[in-house]
């Protein structure tokens, strides 16, 4: 049978109990197995001292009861310096209410009084080895993150260029930030590279669209709520401040909040604290806070929608992003990223786009921004039906190239004007590949069906990038002649 890992030499452990023989006989049994230990006869003297350790302490072990408290208000202290502290709490008073209580305050055993020695002995390696372990994957993943820093590239116009730069300077920083700009813009795409750089990467990050949250549900989804708080409460729920604890949370649509739950917000950023629905105490988190709204949200504060106070609790830091349409160079460079990332996902052989794409991309206002090209590519790539994407895999009311498959276009020409070549180039590789699939990917028979020579319907596959290869047998029939023309 193997046996239970010693404790590194120096592992200090913090006893809290009022009962002076409990303190001395822990503190003679924990050391004589090796750990270091200190005691309190008391709630306040174990929070000072936690909070004044020069570091957290790996385990703490406290007595639920005492004249000066509880040692629930010992296990959020410990845990509000360190998440990774380990508590162990004991009790005389042995209750279900008061187990779990302890256990949803974070308690990683709860002890019933009296307790040998040994058991306490082998509940406290259990619990330091725990967090040894946790400690050296939150160092293997530091390490790996300086290895292979994790990044997003946001483009490189001159505006998202200065937007990266930006988030550099305040990544790191506890101070939260509001993210503005028309829907679309790649908002969230800016927040997760801001926890991505900060000293938080390896801790959660979490999104709510506040905009899309029953506004019954929505105080229980960000702060949490007690079993049989309300009707439906069938468990305990965290909430996603303490789900996001010492990571990163962002409210998207943060305009959206309803009032009552702003001034709830306000607090929680004031205080650091969250109190779940039907709960009676406020537990701390450690949460980075991101906003971003593409509401006009100072007039949304002059109307008195927005709570003036809250507005510049999130306001510390501003970042405005702009509008695809003035990222002048980043539109080609986002496009060819998305396409190739759709053509992965649906396993297409595809090289990229023709110049005539590029230029109707280029021409185009994206109204929708970012969020407009992402979806535009995915239905190229969708439809692509050679390896280069066309103007016919393009939205009509992009590529100014009518929607319906007759070559007569009609009075298709958009409001903008458009290229004819261009449009003609469409018409003509859009027959092409109709002539193919009737033909059954025979290119003799393509080039019947369109009334071109076989060296003739050659040239224009590979113009138009839909050259599939060697012939078929048929292809290479003996009615063709020498230089495949068909006889």
């Amino acid at each position: 049978m193997g046996t239970m890992a010693q404790p590194a030499p120096g592992v200090q452990i913090l006893v809290v109990d009022d009962e002076p023989s409990l303190r001395e006989m822990l503190n003679i049994a924990l050391k004589r197995s090796g750990f270091q230990v200190v005691t309190d006869a008391g709630v306040r003297a174990a929070l000072t001292r936690i909070r004044e350790a020069s570091a957290p302490f790996p385990l703490v072990i406290t007595d639920l009861v005492m004249p000066d408290g509880s040692g629930l208000e010992v296990l959020a202290g410990a845990k509000a310096r360190s998440a990774a502290t380990e508590v162990i709490v004991m009790t005389a008073h042995s209750t279900v209410e008061a187990a779990i209580s302890a256990m949803r305050a974070g308690a990683s055993d709860f002890i019933v009084k009296p307790f040998s020695p040994a058991h306490m002995i082998a509940q406290a390696e259990k619990a330091v080895e725990r967090h040894a372990l946790f400690s050296e994957n939150q160092r293997l993943k530091a390490q790996l993150s300086r290895l292979e820093p994790p990044d997003i590239e946001l483009g490189s116009s001159q505006p998202m260029v200065a937007i990266s730069d930006l988030v550099t300077k305040i990544a790191s920083a506890r101070t939260t930030v509001l993210l503005t700009g028309e829907s679309g813009t790649g908002k969230e795409r800016v927040a997760r590279l801001l926890h991505l750089r900060s000293d938080r990467r390896a801790a959660p990050f979490l999104v709510v669209n506040c905009g899309a949250l029953p506004e019954a549900l929505m105080e229980s989804e960000l702060f949490g709520h007690e079993r049989g708080s309300f009707t439906g409460a069938t468990g305990a729920r965290a909430g996603l401040f303490r789900d996001a604890d010492g990571g990163t949370l962002l409210l998207d649509e943060v305009g959206e909040l309803p009032t009552a739950l702003q001034v709830k917000l306000l607090r929680v950023l004031q205080e650091k604290r969250v109190r779940p629905v039907g709960g009676s105490s406020e537990i701390p988190v450690d949460v980075r806070l991101i906003a971003a709204t593409n509401r006009d949200i100072e007039a949304d504060v002059k109307s008195g929608r927005f709570r003036q106070d809250l507005y510049y609790r999130l306001n510390v830091i501003r970042v405005q992003l702009p509008p695809l349409r003035e990222r002048g160079g980043d539109v080609a460079k986002l496009a060819d990223r998305f396409l190739q990332q759709f053509a992965a996902e649906m396993g297409k052989e595809i090289r990229g786009m023709s110049p005539d794409v590029l230029r109707a991309l280029d021409a185009y206002s994206f109204p929708g921004n970012v969020r407009e090209l992402e979806n535009m590519m995915e239905r190229a790539v969708a439809l692509a039906g050679g390896p280069t994407i066309g103007l016919g895999d393009l939205p009509a009311d992009v590529s100014g190239v009518s929607a319906l498959p007759s070559p007569l276009l009609g009075s298709a020409i958009p409001p903008a004007g458009l290229v004819l070549d261009d449009v003609l180039g469409e018409i003509e590789r859009r027959l092409l590949l109709e002539a193919l699939d009737r033909s059954g990917g025979v290119r003799k028979a393509a080039a019947k069906l369109l009334g071109v020579t076989f060296r003739s319907m050659r040239y224009r596959l590979e113009k138009h990038g839909l050259d599939v290869g060697p012939g078929s047998d048929e292809d290479q029939s003996p009615n063709s002649s020498p230089d495949g023309a068909s006889e």
